[in-house]
């Protein structure tokens, strides 16, 4: 069974980040399963705090997981605070971290035409400074995501079957490990 890791960058319960990771993980194939990281349970970075158990239960949560998926809104051409605080939380020891060698993938939204591509770029930035193995392949954009949204999920079917494409070459490689 291959597990996966969904980390969304918005703590808004209807976000469309939240939205998209919900409609991907709904067209999971058989033999994956996936849990989602909540980014704001966890408080602020401090590298004096070394026993808080929700930092605890994410960092493991990455270490379990087979591969990383983080569905990122673009907040002011970057990646949200809260998603940034959670990877800082799970960056050390650095270069040893339970990053280094982690397969991931970045999706992105925005609410604009350019579905994320400067939040997207910055996170593969952050993760390539971790040594996590980001998957290769075209960006999986969502641009103007909240139009694209309904009952709580992204219903773009372009967008999806795109994802999907990914998603399934992404899983592949996970099993060749």
């Amino acid at each position: 069974m291959t597990q996966l890791l969904f980390v969304p960058g918005s703590l808004r319960a209807a976000s469309s980040s939240r939205a998209t990771a919900r409609a991907l993980i709904d067209r999971l194939p058989d033999g994956v399963e996936a849990g989602t990281a909540d980014v704001g349970a966890l408080p602020h970075y401090n590298a004096d705090v070394t026993d808080d158990p929700k930092v605890a239960a994410f960092v493991d949560a990455v270490a379990a997981a087979d591969g990383v998926v983080f569905v990122t809104p673009e907040y002011n051409y970057s990646i949200p605070g809260v998603l940034k605080n959670a990877i800082d939380w799970a960056s050390r020891p650095a270069y040893e971290s339970v990053f280094k060698d982690k397969p991931c993938v970045v999706v992105s939204v925005s609410g604009g035409p350019l579905g994320g591509v400067r939040a997207q770029s910055h996170l593969k930035y952050v993760l390539n400074g971790m040594l996590a193995r980001v998957h290769p392949s075209k960006e999986i954009l969502v641009p103007q995501a909240n139009a694209k949204v309904e009952d709580g999920k992204l219903t773009d079917a372009a967008i999806l079957d795109f994802a999907d494409s990914i998603l399934s070459d992404f899983i592949a490689r996970l099993g060749s490990r």
